[in-house]
């Protein structure tokens, strides 16, 4: 039934006998029995070590009555990670890339959980093996499945769909209601004009509820005074120069990859490139920023890789999923403390990208022509601009007065600016080496954050 997980065939060489060697997630007796020793918190013994099963108070509410079984199944979503799917009330998730250590997908749902955070999948039980040496190594994690809910990215591409259809209608272009440039454009100001809520639609209380959620979740994660793990930490001098290490390491490696890939991008795209190869000294400079000032703001543990992708709608409201971290990155670096500005930025990113991906949809369906692509442009900025706006406003009036961000407007604005350009320049590289096609994507934003006064 599930042919992805085959792993080889097999042939016995006494009876000439066939068969296939599979993933056993897809025998329905095994996850059941896994299922059961997390409920019953059962060790398995090795030569090296243990298997550890593991369950939290969750699980009897989520689970229901024992004598009802859940009926497991393979989950069908393509992802980096395999899921089992109890019912429509848990889901089991193995992590493939497997350290030594607490992977923090299990840590941080286990904290939220404890504090009742309610946007994020209650944690019931995780799998775990324990080498006699002592080393933790996470195996799966286990939590109340999200019923009746859809994945952002694509509920955010059918809205922008239907933006487009629209726009495109529109002749003239969105006119003085665009807000200034500049990330934190329209933050300070009042109430969103009806001509722009006229056109994005309901994706404006949408944006105002994640910004709200995205809040609420950071001051929930650096609710752990008392925990060591999650209590929250000051920057400090050392950290600031090693930040500044890295994003320079990571520009340095990216513009690299970009020099010798210029010859064979496009012909649109290569003048962009140019452009932005040819500000790799400011680039430095702007990040010298973190590095050089004094920053009075919190590190926190945070999701680490935030984007829309992440979050789950169910018609309602907002769930926060994956707190993973980016599966790039060592187990050691996803849970160090950062600001939350990185959650912040990755979802800006993520509106940016929602815009262009819906775009490139509305080309493939035949519902736009390429030659209309320029056009469209200054309507793609205008609802990329106003969603941001909205979504920061609300996610900075719940975080208030605190302490988590800096208090100044100025520095404030420099620390989301040097996030967001840390994170195009990721981008940069990603789209290099597997979707070259969308390297336009993080070349303009490279652009729109250090020429705002001239067009992408």
């Amino acid at each position: 039934d599930y042919p992805q997980l085959m792993i080889a065939r097999v042939r016995l060489q006494a009876t000439e006998a066939e068969g296939v060697l599979h993933d056993a997630i897809g025998s329905k007796p095994f996850c059941a029995a896994l299922l059961e020793a997390m409920a019953r918190r059962r060790d398995f013994g090795g030569r090296e070590g243990e298997l550890r099963a593991a369950c939290a108070p969750a699980l009897r509410g989520l689970r229901g009555e024992p004598s009802k079984p859940l009926e497991p199944a393979v989950g069908k979503a393509e992802q980096s990670n395999t899921s089992v799917i109890y019912g429509d009330k848990l889901i089991l998730k193995f992590f493939r890339r497997l350290e030594n250590g607490v992977n923090p997908d299990i840590e941080i749902g286990r904290f939220l959980t404890s504090k009742s955070f309610p946007n994020s999948p209650a944690v019931a039980g995780w799998l775990e093996y324990r080498r006699k040496s002592g080393e933790v190594v996470s195996l799966a994690l286990l939590s109340g499945l999200v019923a009746d809910a859809q994945d952002a990215w694509p509920y955010t591409l059918d809205i922008l769909g239907r933006y487009f259809e629209r726009v495109t209608s529109t002749p003239a272009e969105p006119g003085p209601d665009r807000p200034a440039d500049g990330v934190l454009a329209g933050v300070a100001e009042g109430e969103v004009p009806d001509r722009v809520s006229d056109m994005i639609g309901i994706y404006i209380e949408l944006a105002r509820l994640l910004g709200q959620r995205t809040g609420e979740m950071h001051l929930a994660l650096a609710s752990g005074a008392d925990n060591k793990d999650f209590a929250p930490e000051p920057f400090t001098p050392f950290y600031q120069r090693s930040l500044f290490q890295s994003m320079r390491n990571l520009t340095v490696g990216n513009f690299q990859l970009l020099r010798r890939r210029l010859p064979g991008l496009p012909d649109p795209v290569r003048p962009l490139a140019e452009r932005v190869v040819a500000l790799e000294p400011e680039i430095m400079r702007r990040f010298q920023a973190i590095r050089e000032q004094p920053i009075r703001a919190m590190r926190i543990r945070c999701h680490g890789d935030f984007h829309l992708g992440q979050v789950l709608y169910n018609g309602k409201d907002f769930v926060i999923i994956d707190f993973e971290g980016e599966p790039a990155r060592s187990l050691g670096e996803r849970r160090i403390k950062r600001s939350p500005l990185r959650d912040v930025a990755g979802m800006l990113r993520s509106f940016d990208y929602a815009t262009h991906a819906a775009l490139f949809r509305q080309v493939e369906r035949g519902n736009l022509h390429p030659e209309q692509l320029a056009a469209t442009e200054p309507w793609t900025r205008f609802w990329y601009q106003w969603v941001s706006a909205v979504y920061l406003k609300a996610y900075l009036q719940v975080l208030g007065r605190g302490d988590l961000l800096p208090r100044e407007p100025e520095s404030l604005s420099t620390m989301l600016n040097v996030f967001l350009l840390e994170k195009v320049i990721y981008e940069v590289g990603y789209e290099l080496n597997h979707r070259p096609d969308w390297v336009k994507i993080p070349l303009q934003g490279i652009l729109q954050l250090l020429e705002p006064e001239r067009p992408a």
